[in-house]
């Protein structure tokens, strides 16, 4: 499966946009590691990036083929790029921070703020009980 010219055209816009130039980047092609049998330890499949002026390294083997992966480099490249130069966070680090804060440990206020709701919810609940006689 070959990356579509639409696709192409919009990563060019992108890098384009952030200031990386193809004449910066250093390609190279080199064996892949990982699960796939002798297959993968044959094909050099595996696809290195450096941007020469910020030093960033991007490695690439998330499909067979070898386009695929340069274009998947590519647009790590970039995603890296808006992270660190322009402080954008990537919608990854978006849900990995959620969920460290859904994880995080409650403070002491919060804690006893949320027992206090409860305690208070269980009284309205217990006055709702039927009357016995």
């Amino acid at each position: 499966m070959v990356v579509s010219i639409q696709k192409q055209e919009e990563l060019k816009k992108r890098m384009a946009s952030l200031g990386i130039k193809e004449t910066d980047l250093i390609e190279k092609f080199i064996l892949g590691s990982g699960s796939g049998g002798q297959k993968i330890n044959k094909t050099s499949s595996c696809v290195y990036l450096k941007h020469i002026p910020t030093g960033i390294e991007v490695k690439c083997q998330k499909d067979r083929s070898r386009e695929m992966n340069r274009f998947f480099a590519r647009r790590e490249l970039c995603d890296i790029f808006e992270n660190r130069i322009l402080k954008i966070k990537t919608e990854k680090e978006q849900r990995i921070e959620k969920i460290r804060r859904q994880k995080r440990r409650r403070s002491k206020k919060a804690k006893e703020k949320m027992l206090e709701n409860k305690k208070i919810h269980s009284e309205k609940k217990s006055l709702r009980r039927s009357i016995s006689d």
